[in-house]
């Protein structure tokens, strides 16, 4: 049976109405990995894009089997883009850009060069942003506190332009909008991280496919991977002090008032009374919520691991 040319480079880039970048992005791209004399691939998947961007990524591929794609059925999202790439590629080391022309091709060498460091995932850093105030506003606010939450120094942990060894894409599980924490996650599964600047163009065609929404959205993220990283396996350790903290309250006010019953004072009517009953109730709630937790983690912990093994010796 004939094995598999073994491929050192994957190119993925996820895609979206990107028709006017697709093949000067594919002609900086090819001009960047030919000088470096690797066997390459270049993956672009279309994100249910509704202009001409998949009609131009099949011209490419038809004069070049270097370039590959995979398109859906409708706009996914960049998480399932990625996810859908990581799963498809088959180089020892995997690099993603956008497709925009703001990640510049020439900067890919050094990425290599620190993956080569012993390095297993170097993440960009667009220095020099050249992006509206809108954008980078935001975006700083959210790297400050990703960092503070999750304990990885990271400038920016929504570039792009990222590059990967091999068994780091094939380990992580992507959904929602959780890209942008891929860092955060191969730091909790104990893969050693880089951070690398790099030049960010400013956009020559096309417009941006993210808006204000991303603020909310970004916030709600972090607190999946904030809850994904510690509690995950654990989950009694979150319901169970937040349970145990509403019993407590519930009970130092419900033993406030029966001093004060013992005293003659009545408390039939007292709000307080009813605040009392109800912590006390939504603590147990919390506890109880998080004693499932536990049965179900211990019961899915055959199938999903909770580790991540380096080496085996057998």
């Amino acid at each position: 049976m004939k094995m598999p040319k073994q491929i050192k480079l994957s190119i993925v880039t996820p895609v979206f109405n990107e028709e006017q970048n697709i093949s000067l992005f594919y002609s900086k791209v090819t001009k960047v990995l030919k000088k470096l004399r690797k066997s390459y691939e270049i993956w672009f998947i279309d994100d249910g894009s509704r202009d001409s961007t998949l009609k131009a990524i099949k011209a490419l591929q038809k004069k070049d089997k270097h370039v590959k794609f995979i398109t859906f059925r409708r706009n996914f999202g960049k998480a399932a883009a990625l996810s859908a790439g990581f799963e498809h590629a088959n180089g020892d080391i995997i690099i993603t850009m956008d497709g925009d022309l703001q990640d510049e091709p020439e900067e890919i060498p050094k990425f290599i060069v620190k993956i080569e460091e012993g390095y297993d995932l170097v993440n960009g850093w667009k220095f020099k942003r050249k992006d509206p105030l809108s954008k980078t506003i935001p975006s700083k606010f959210f790297n400050w506190l990703t960092s503070r939450m999750i304990g990885v120094k990271l400038h920016d942990f929504n570039c792009g332009f990222k590059a990967y060894r091999k068994e780091v894409v094939k380990e992580i599980t992507l959904y929602g909008d959780l890209h942008r924490y891929i860092p955060a996650i191969a730091f909790w599964k104990g893969y050693k991280i880089a951070e690398l600047p790099v030049k960010h163009n400013e956009r020559l065609y096309g417009k941006s496919k993210y808006g204000s929404k991303r603020i909310l959205t970004g916030f709600i993220d972090l607190m999946t991977v904030k809850y994904l990283i510690s509690y995950t396996t654990k989950p009694l350790q979150l319901f169970g002090k937040v349970g145990l903290l509403f019993i407590l309250l519930g009970l130092i006010s419900g033993t406030y008032l029966v001093i004060e019953w013992f005293q003659g004072i009545g408390i039939g009517g007292r709000p307080l009374l009813t605040l009392s009953v109800l912590m006390t109730l939504v603590g147990i709630q919390f506890l109880s919520i998080g004693l499932l937790g536990e049965m179900i983690t211990s019961s899915m912990e055959k199938q999903n691991k909770s580790y991540s093994i380096k080496e085996l010796k057998d």
